[in-house]
């Protein structure tokens, strides 16, 4: 007698690459979704970021939460300030520290980009309910916290 596989064993990749290839699409459908705004995939999810950090945030922060590089962050944080999204202030407790705020052209933008996020954030959701959502919700955050600790174990035995 053979016991059959629990379903996330049945998928074609990974549970983890799963994830990431859903993660990818959704990313996508909000990139093509705020295209009218002008904004591109580093530029919205910058400004999704600075928001959810609040203003003043500091480059650093910012790059840390992206989980990327600064001088990659550079390029994006320039176009957004070009496009007079965000302004850089330096920071008056660290000089060599700039942080990050909105102008009132940004915010503006800012709430449109939510509005279309919501919309496509209500058909990424089709078909699921709360239940659900939560289910996967809770079970993603206790995957991150789980890889965090085995990058923090896999690095302290190198």
């Amino acid at each position: 007698m053979t016991i059959p596989l629990p379903f996330h064993e049945t998928l074609d990749l990974s549970l983890c690459g799963s994830m990431g290839r859903v993660f990818r699409l959704c990313r996508d459908a909000v990139t093509l979704a705020v295209e009218p705004l002008g904004l591109t995939q580093s530029r919205w999810t910058a400004m999704i970021h600075i928001d959810h950090l609040q203003q003043g945030v500091t480059q650093q922060a910012l790059a840390t939460s992206l989980g990327i590089e600064m001088p990659s962050l550079t390029r994006t944080v320039k176009q957004l300030e070009q496009q007079a999204i965000i302004v850089r202030r330096v920071d008056e407790q660290d000089k060599r520290s700039r942080k990050i705020y909105f102008t009132e052209q940004g915010l503006q933008l800012l709430e449109a980009l939510r509005g279309i996020m919501a919309e496509v954030k209500t058909q990424l959701y089709a078909g699921l309910s709360t239940a659900q959502l939560d289910t996967m919700a809770y079970g993603l955050v206790q995957m991150e916290e789980n890889a965090r600790r085995c990058l923090t174990l896999l690095s302290q035995e190198k």
